[in-house]
């Protein structure tokens, strides 16, 4: 026999020896009112070996070399406590803490740490430290929103390595929310607590615990239903505690920035674990450029009720109200003929210009229902029932810019009426087992769901209403027929009489996915461990309720797979990732080129592949983080116009993106955290049509977002003398030159390169916190955009002033 077989043989023999000798610890902490301490670090010091408290105070851990132990509970910025356990082969023993903190301080200091990548998350649905997980994620904490004085949800993303806003939310129907692109690829803040959180306008931030940016193809365990291939945006609500307290917020700022929220939690029973908590935001807001505002009021309670130690439950709403008049986005090219202006020089816009008006406006009311059931079936198994019902609409008028015919300075404004409500609904069931085949560790999940979405669309057609120039020039000729219009004017009475006459849409369409999964994270050693991942997925498409005739069904499966090696345990990993995102791809008729209907053509669901590897560490005591990974994903299966007919589709497209992310995160000394990260993404067209603007291979397929990136944030908190609790923050970004037009047909185009520097000043004492950021310091001026030009603010300030209680 090979000596590959005996050196497995032996590796095999030894690993069950080793096991043998090990045993567990498991035990709860608490402060000294008796409420769990959430997120504490316990060490087994010389073994390697360590966990985080859960949020209900108890922690575990596996595989303990047997002997007398000393072990430790700590966190930042509290005390230590030192205690002794002796562990027997095959055997549990039990320790428990009692920490000099009550829970309320405790808390404080578990929201103002911005090091929580070895805190277990449900990003992968299994409870995992970063290191123990194979896919790459980035977190941004609402402390790291107060210091900066963030008051809009995309501007929290900036504090993530390769991820950059393409434009800003539309509030149109269907896909209204703010464009980022993420790993070359489109992506929306879709999910709220890991499941679908659509909206067709902006985000409150009133109500974030944390925002989390999962990098990758995510739809084994998220399903298809969003567009998931570079990874998805997952929103992590605030959740009632059992204690009162709360705070209550005033932020102004460059723009007329007004905004109140307060954040109020209180138990609603003394002898019940009953706990209700309510964040409200009503906010303010006018553009930078000559028209533009946003008008918003935001709601979300949430109650907790813990029965007993094994079942609990959880609801939580959102309600936000929000009125807009948005700029439209300025498309300047017509996808076909050569462009007529190659540069911003050239292009010579008005960055002050809005090309619209307050009297136009869009509505884009939202609403989500929450309720979670988590019962403890036994020791090592929980069960997590889900229930989500949320509606959305756009309520309004949308309007966008473009080149309808090349040659000139002219450039055709259209207007549309929004009017349209999609509803949703999901219902989940996860269950979850800690378990041991032999002496190997199993982590499972199995889930189902189940995702309902009907859209009623009652939308007006589009209509012409004026040429606009860059430089705001404004007339009224036909771009086609070149006679003189009827003046349109930025009212809505104006643009009404232009809609009225125009055919409307009627529409109302169902759809619905059926989701069975698994996911199981083995330990075939304390530091290996292999993830392997599976979702069967059948789609379900109604389409028209008035026409049987467009009804279709597809079928997907998604696989993942991860492994995980630990050289130093709890200190470095070493991780390899596969995973997988599909969508589903609607039928479409078919005509030949005279256009005449030929049939209905179906297609196979897309498909995005990634392969990923990398590094994690975890170094000094907690104090340093580090990612660095690098990737390739190949999308396949995308439809694209026939080269042969342009009446027709056909399937075989594909998209690579390939790249690299560094991800840092330190508190080198008390007071002070850094955090910084860079990105490199190659994204081109493999297979596609030459002649089409979105696939002609070897292009970029627009969106893509800058190729480089880097973002930092240092902050310093004096911790005593005269200074004490005065700080201060500097950072900023940096984005390279971004091709958002590439095609040989219509030339290229960049948006030049820009870095911006922002920097804070700040009182945090345990009361009061003040706090004034100043943005883009230098006054830099920049833009982003999909294949279009968004200019972006130019030097602004933002001041908050709250009392804590």
């Amino acid at each position: 026999m090979s000596a590959t077989y005996y050196y497995t043989v032996f590796f095999i023999l030894y690993s069950v020896v080793a096991f043998a000798q090990t045993g567990n610890i498991n035990g709860s902490v608490t402060t000294d009112d008796g409420r769990p301490a959430e997120s504490v670090n316990i060490s087994v010091k010389g073994a390697g070996k360590g966990t985080v408290v859960d949020r209900n105070g108890n922690y575990e851990i596996h595989n303990v070399p047997v002997g007398v132990h000393t072990m430790t509970a700590s966190f930042v910025g509290l005390g230590t406590q030192v205690k002794t356990v002796t562990v027997t082969s095959g055997g549990t023993a039990v320790i428990d803490f009692v920490l000099p903190e009550n829970s309320a301080r405790l808390r404080e200091v578990i929201v103002s740490s911005q090091l929580s990548a070895n805190k277990p998350t449900v990003i992968a649905k299994i409870p995992l430290t970063n290191l123990e997980n194979p896919q790459v994620y980035n977190a941004v904490s609402v402390e790291l929103l107060k210091q900066q004085v963030i008051t809009s949800y995309d501007d929290a993303l900036r504090n993530v390595p390769g991820i950059t806003r393409t434009w800003e939310a539309t509030g149109r129907a269907g896909d209204g929310a703010a464009y980022f692109a993420l790993r070359g690829f489109d992506a929306q803040p879709a999910l709220t607590n890991g499941l679908p959180g659509l909206t067709s306008g902006n985000l409150d931030p009133a109500n974030v615990e944390e925002i989390q940016v999962m990098k990758g193809p995510s739809a084994t365990l998220f399903g298809g239903s969003f567009y998931s291939y570079g990874g998805l945006i997952n929103t992590v609500t605030k959740k009632p505690y059992l204690g009162f307290g709360g705070e209550v917020t005033y932020n102004l700022g460059s723009f007329g920035l007004n905004r109140i929220s307060t954040d109020i939690n209180t138990p609603l029973s003394k002898t019940e674990k009953i706990a209700l908590r309510i964040n409200t935001a009503y906010h303010t807001e006018n553009s930078f450029q000559d028209a533009g505002f946003k008008k918003s009021f935001f709601i979300a309670p949430a109650l907790a009720y813990e029965v007993n130690d094994r079942l609990s439950f959880q609801v939580l709403a959102e309600i936000l109200e929000e009125e807009r008049s948005v700029a439209p986005v300025f498309f300047h090219s017509d996808r076909l003929s050569p462009l007529d202006f190659t540069s911003i020089e050239e292009l010579n816009l008005n960055n002050s210009l809005s090309f619209t008006s307050n009297d136009i406006t869009i509505k884009n009311p939202k609403y989500n229902l929450q309720g979670q059931m988590v019962y403890k079936l036994a020791d090592q198994w929980t069960s997590h029932t889900v229930i989500s019902r949320g509606t959305v609409k756009s309520n309004g008028y949308y309007t966008y810019i473009w080149d309808d015919v090349a040659g000139d300075n002219d450039f055709s404004q259209y207007f549309h009426k929004e009017q349209q409500t999609t509803n949703t609904t999901v219902i989940q069931q996860n269950f979850n087992g800690d378990f041991k085949i032999g002496t190997l560790r199993n982590r499972l999940l199995i889930g189902l769901d189940y995702y309902d979405r009907n859209v009623i669309d009652h939308g007006s057609g589009w209509g012409w209403a004026r040429n606009v120039t860059p430089q705001g020039d404004v007339n009224y000729i036909d771009p086609f027929t070149g006679e003189d219009m009827p003046p349109v004017y930025l009212t809505q009475a104006s643009i009404e009489n232009l809609l009225g006459g125009l055919e409307g849409v009627n529409s109302n369409i169902s759809n619905s996915s059926y989701g069975a999964y698994f996911s199981n994270v083995l330990n075939v050693t304390p530091g290996i461990m292999a993830m392997v991942s599976l979702r069967a997925d059948y789609f379900d498409s109604k389409g028209e309720m008035n026409t049987p005739d467009d009804n279709y069904d597809q079928f997907a499966l998604s696989p993942k797979f991860g492994l995980v090696y630990q050289p130093v345990l709890d200190k470095v990993s070493l991780f390899a990732n596969y995973m997988n995102a599909f969508i589903n791809v609607s039928p479409q008729q078919v005509f030949d080129q005279d256009g005449n209907y030929l049939r209905v053509q179906s297609f196979k669901p897309e498909q995005a592949n990634q392969l990923e590897y990398g590094v994690k560490t975890n170094l000094f005591a907690d104090k340093l983080y580090a990612t660095v990974s690098v990737y390739d994903i190949k999308v396949s299966d995308r439809v694209y116009p026939d080269p042969q007919n342009p009446n027709n589709s056909v399937q075989g497209g594909k998209v690579g993106s390939k790249g690299i992310e560094f991800d840092f995160s330190a508190h080198p000394l008390a007071g002070l955290s850094v955090i910084a990260g860079y990105s490199y993404n190659e994204t081109q067209v493999i297979e596609g049509n030459d002649n089409d603007f979105y696939s002609e291979p070897g292009r970029s397929p627009g969106g893509q977002g800058p190729q480089n990136l880097v973002n930092m944030w240092a902050t310093y908190k004096f911790l005593g003398g005269k200074l004490k609790n005065y700080g201060l923050g500097i950072g900023g970004n940096y984005a390279s030159r971004y091709k958002v037009i590439d095609n040989s047909q219509t030339g290229v185009f960049y948006l030049p390169a820009y870095t911006l520097v922002n920097a804070s000043l700040f009182y945090n004492g345990e009361h009061v916190r003040i706090a004034f950021n100043m943005n883009n310091m230098a006054d830099e001026t920049y833009y982003i955009g999909y294949w279009s030009v968004n200019p972006q603010k130019g030097r602004n300030f933002a001041a908050s002033v709250a009392y804590k209680f």
